[in-house]
Order: structure tokens, then C-alpha cells, then sequence
């Protein structure tokens, strides 16, 4: 097979990911052979890129949102067949998709939207599980009064988050954007409304000051010293990057709760992984229903130089929606 790999983990400033052709990947009892016929960037293939090495003569392969075609099954798979279209995020722990096949376990795959093609379905999976597992995995009872804070609101999971909220809930949803084009999209997905950096200052403005949730999808450190305030009293936080340190006390008085969601932990750690598989389905008919459209902004060819340019706008944080390669 042909896959884009390297060997030690590295910066941008010496990218060292190349084209190579590797042995064909053998699929497990649970899992399925795929052919590959589009995959996303994430944030999260440059933050691997950085910190995983290959081990015992594997090279890294990134990767961690596709769609393809089904060319074998493994023995215990009895739900997908060779030749149904279908899409997945992967697990962290396998070889990913930037290659023409790649094996997967079938428990966190789906049929893809039967309106969109590979490369549309490709920029779903990984921001949709994650915006659906952050925000509607916890228990909460999001009703007409909710007010719902996105923070990222043009980013890939800001953007499945706006949507599945507006598609599932009758919460007010409100997105942080800043640039003119960051805030076109926004309102373009459904935003009820679409405020900057200044949280505290926009929300009063717009009567907003006491929400039901937060969910910051980047700068999370920046904002931490505002968020408690901003929440009302049994409130929520979800957060889906790393800041330095959280200093819990000043969400103790109100009572807040605050969750951290992790797309990768369920096939991590054997989590009920299904449930990726049947939220992909429910998204697929979301998707079909015209409730919920595809964030893909960008489609370029599988060339070693379309994943540099994608690292280079996914580390600099400017991309809208999802970059996609298309494998042909």
C-alpha cells in the first residue's frame, strides 16, 4: 500500500513524512480492511507527529478520520460487508489513515451519509463524536432556557458542535469567533449568536451573562480565570484541550462540574467503542435528514506536499472547518 510515514517524532521546521509503499495491514477478528478513499487533518495528527517515534521498525502512520470502502471483514464481523462505503475515526493506538488501506474495528465505524461522497464524509467523524460525546454524553438536560457557550466556534469541532446542538436541542447556542470569515461561518452553521474574545463584555451585551454550559474547544488557559463566573450555579464546563494547570476551587462555590472529553478514550480503553458506531449512524442520518451538513472547506490531492500544507494551517490555527485528501 501507499502511505505517507516517517520514523522519529519531529517539528514542523524538519518534516520528515514521506511517501513509502508498506505491507498491506492484516485485519483482526473485530476489524475491517479498508480502502481508503479520503482522509481529514486534525490538530491531533500534528501533536502525535511531535511526540510518537516509530517502534520495532513500524514507521507512524497519522491519520484519524476517513472514509472508504470495505475489502474484507474480520471473522466476528457480521454488521459490514466487502463494498459497503462507510466512514470512522480510528484509535490512537493503530496505524491511521494517511495510506490507501488501513485495517479498523468495525464497533466505531458506520455507513457513511448516503448523500455525501468520501471526501464530504471524511471531515465528520473525529469532531462530530467529540462535540457529541462533550455535550450530549453527560447527562445534561438541555432545554429552551439552556444557554450553550462554544468557544472555537469556526474550528472543526466548534463547528459539529454549533450544528448538533442546534440539530438535537432547543438550547440558545452562542460561538466565539473573531475574524469576518470565522464569523460568517459560525452564523452560517446555526450560532444564535456569535460573540469575540471578550466573553465577558459580549455576553452582557447580549443579555447572556449566566450560561447552562461552556464547551472550550481551544484557549482553554486563557479563559479559565472568567469561565466560573460566567457559568450559573450547577453548571458545566467541557474541555477538550490541555491547558497548563486548573485550579478547581473557583468552581467548588457554584458547584460546577467540569468534564474532559477525549474522542480516543472508549477504543482506548474498551469503553463500550460501539457507541462511536451508533452515534455515526445517527449523525449519518442527521446528515441525510439535511439537519446537519459536512464542514469540509478544503479538498487537496494525496501529495507529501498537500499533509505539509495542512500541518503547517492546522499549527497555525487558521483553518475553518476541515482540510481533506482525496485518494482518488
Amino acid at each position: 500500500m501507499k502511505a505517507f510515514a516517517y520514523d522519529e517524532a519531529h517539528e514542523l521546521g524538519r518534516f520528515a513524512i514521506e511517501a513509502r509503499e508498506l505491507p498491506d495491514p492484516v485485519p483482526g477478528p473485530k476489524d475491517l480492511l479498508v480502502s481508503v478513499r479520503a482522509s481529514a487533518f486534525n490538530p491531533v495528527d500534528y501533536k502525535i507527529r511531535r511526540t510518537r517515534s516509530g517502534s520495532d521498525g513500524a514507521p507512524v502512520i497519522l491519520g484519524w478520520d476517513a472514509a472508504g470502502v470495505v475489502e474484507a471483514v474480520g471473522a466476528e464481523v457480521t454488521v459490514f460487508k466487502p463494498g459497503d462505503a462507510f466512514y470512522y475515526a480510528g484509535e490512537l493506538n493503530r496505524p491511521g489513515s494517511y495510506a490507501t488501506k488501513q485495517v479498523v474495528d468495525h464497533r466505531i465505524a458506520a455507513l457513511k451519509p448516503a448523500s455525501l461522497d468520501f471526501a464530504d464524509a471524511a471531515a465528520l467523524p473525529l469532531t462530530a463524536l467529540t462535540a457529541y460525546e462533550a455535550m450530549l454524553e453527560r447527562g445534561i438536560d438541555f432545554d429552551a432556557d439552556s444557554r450553550v457557550l462554544i468557544i472555537g466556534g469556526a474550528g472543526g469541532v466548534g463547528s459539529m458542535a454549533i450544528q448538533l446542538m442546534k440539530a438535537l436541542t432547543p438550547a440558545t447556542v452562542i460561538a466565539t469567533a473573531s475574524r469576518p470569515e470565522t464569523i460568517a461561518w459560525t452564523k452560517d452553521l446555526g450560532a444564535d449568536h456569535v460573540i469575540g474574545r471578550d466573553l465577558v463584555g459580549a455576553l452582557a451585551g447580549i443579555g447572556m451573562e449566566r450560561l447552562h454550559a461552556i464547551f472550550s474547544t481551544t484557549y482553554t488557559q486563557d479563559y479559565l480565570p472568567v469561565i466560573p463566573g460566567l457559568l450559573r450555579a450547577f453548571g458545566h464546563l467541557m474541555v477538550i484541550d490541555d491547558p497548563a494547570a486548573l485550579d478547581i476551587k473557583p468552581f467548588k462555590q457554584k458547584a460546577l462540574s467540569v468534564h474532559w472529553e477525549f474522542m480516543f478514550a472508549k477504543a482506548l480503553h474498551g469503553y463500550r467503542p460501539e457507541g462511536q458506531g451508533g452515534m455515526l449512524a445517527k449523525l449519518a442520518a442527521l446528515v441525510d435528514a439535511g439537519k446537519v451538513r459536512t464542514t469540509r472547506t478544503q479538498t487537496v490531492p494525496a501529495r507529501i506536499e498537500s499533509v505539509r500544507a495542512a500541518h503547517e494551517a492546522l499549527e497555525a490555527g487558521k483553518t475553518i472547518g476541515k482540510i481533506v485528501m482525496d485518494w482518488g
